[in-house]
Parts: structure tokens; C-alpha cells; sequence
């Protein structure tokens, strides 16, 4: 029988943890593969084939698909990862290739949360002198040449990977670390810097909540960026979900598992 083809676009805590569990379940009768974009210099561990690097935006995509006989695709990337969940989609339609979207549950607002929401981090970054003195960053290395005019601020500032170079900011500080953070981690770091003002991107899941709760507690102003609207098509919120939608699709058997 032949071996079906799934290619996972990851650089998440589900694609990975979505990547395992598929080996888990089906073993040798799907040959998983998690797309990277090679953006972070330590990614996690993913069970699988992995391939990093971009593809070419949705026309080399369409071309990897059909190229590599790919039956399946599932976009587990970040919710704020704009171009590839478009170009996963218009490459899927062009190559006739089923498509499914495993979407990070989103925070539920607790009514003692102080959120400003904001479309942009332009947006952010035109308030936050505004809002606090001392604010957190966690919206990524990209987003922060946005909160260089910013001058207002003194800014702590987390990222998965120590800077190669110094950050277009007037005052800062760095931490370097990679979710799942502990409350008491996050209250921790408040603590230490003195912030008065958390400024992050509305991504969910369970891994960065802790510094949402800590803020909550702590009555802090969070400056939310709203998430982009989602692209089309069908979508789950559970790795579980995204398992049944695979043994649907393709009719394997957990009997096929490796042992």
C-alpha cells in the first residue's frame, strides 16, 4: 500500500506537538513532514522529516505539492503568520491538494484584564508612551524596528533567540526565552524591571498565557494587537480534531501504528 504524504507548516508549539501525535497514532502509513520557515536558530524537536526555508510564496508551494506528492496539508503556524497561511491556501487550491488550518484557541478576556486592543503594532507602538514608562515587549524580533520612534519607553524585551545586533531602540533591556513561561516566572520579570505596561500580540494558547495572568493580577495595562483575520477554509482548534480529520480523510487504521 502506498505511503499517504502529510506536510505540516509548523514553527509552532501544535505543529509540533500535532507532529508527534500523528506519528504516535498512524506510524508508517503517513510520511509526515513539517515545513520551518528558519526563522529561529534552536527550533524545537518535531518527529518527522522536516524541511526549512521559504517555498517561493503560493506558486512554489503548489509546485512543492504536487512535486513531492503531498495528499494532505495542514497550516499549524503562528495566527499572526499572514503570508503563509494565504499562500497556503491559494497554493492548496492550485494544486488540489485538501487543506486544513489547526487554529491556536484564542484568550478568553477575564474582566479584571486592563486590555487597550489595537489593530497593528504600528498602533502599539503609537500609544505605549502613553499607556506606561516601562513596557514589556513580546511581539517578536520582527515587529520591533516598529517601537523605534517610541522614544518615550524604556523597554524589556523577550525573544526566543539573543539579538545578532543591537535593537533600534533608545532604552532596553533583552531576556531570551521560549514558552511554556510559569506565572510566577512572569510576575518575576514585572518585578525585577519595574514594567508598568505589557505590550503582545493576541496570539492564545497555553504557552504564553502565564504573562496575561500575571498582568491580570498585577493590574496592568495590556496593550493587545488583534489578530488578522483568519484566511478561509475548514479549521479545527485540537490536535485531536486535526487526527480524526486525517483518519477521515485518508481511512487509516490505527492498526497500521508503529509499535
Amino acid at each position: 500500500m502506498t505511503t499517504e504524504r502529510l506536510l505540516i507548516l509548523g514553527g509552532t508549539g501544535e505543529a509540533a506537538e500535532l507532529a508527534r501525535a500523528v506519528v504516535a497514532r498512524f506510524g508508517d502509513a503517513l510520511d509526515v513532514t513539517t515545513s520551518l520557515a528558519g526563522r529561529t536558530e534552536r527550533p524545537r524537536p518535531v518527529a518527522g522529516l522536516i524541511r526549512a526555508g521559504g517555498f517561493g510564496g503560493a506558486t512554489g508551494l503548489a509546485d512543492y505539492l504536487t512535486e513531492h506528492g503531498i495528499g494532505r496539508l495542514i497550516d499549524a503556524t503562528h495566527p499572526f503568520a499572514t503570508r503563509i497561511s494565504a499562500a497556503a491556501r491559494l497554493a492548496c487550491e492550485q494544486a488540489n491538494v485538501p487543506r486544513l488550518v489547526l487554529r491556536r484557541p484564542p484568550w478568553r478576556r477575564h474582566p479584571l484584564d486592563r486590555w487597550i486592543e489595537i489593530h497593528g503594532v504600528p498602533s502599539a507602538a503609537a500609544i505605549v508612551g502613553r499607556v506606561g514608562r516601562r513596557a514589556w515587549l513580546t511581539v517578536g524580533s520582527s515587529e520591533i524596528a516598529a517601537f523605534s520612534g517610541a522614544s518615550a519607553a524604556h523597554y524589556l524585551v523577550r525573544l526566543v533567540d539573543p539579538p545578532r545586533h543591537p535593537l533600534p531602540l533608545r532604552s532596553y533591556e533583552v531576556i531570551v526565552g521560549r514558552g511554556p513561561f510559569s506565572v510566577a516566572e512572569e510576575h518575576s520579570h514585572i518585578e525585577r524591571h519595574a514594567i508598568d505596561v505589557l505590550v503582545c500580540k493576541a496570539s492564545g494558547g497555553r504557552a504564553t498565557e502565564a504573562k496575561i495572568i500575571a498582568a491580570r493580577e498585577r493590574c496592568l495595562p495590556v496593550i493587545m494587537v488583534r489578530r488578522p483575520p483568519p484566511e478561509p477554509g475548514e479549521a479545527v482548534d485540537s490536535v485531536a480534531a486535526a487526527l480524526d480529520w486525517l483518519a477521515s480523510s485518508y481511512r487509516l487504521s490505527e492498526a497500521r501504528r508503529v509499535s
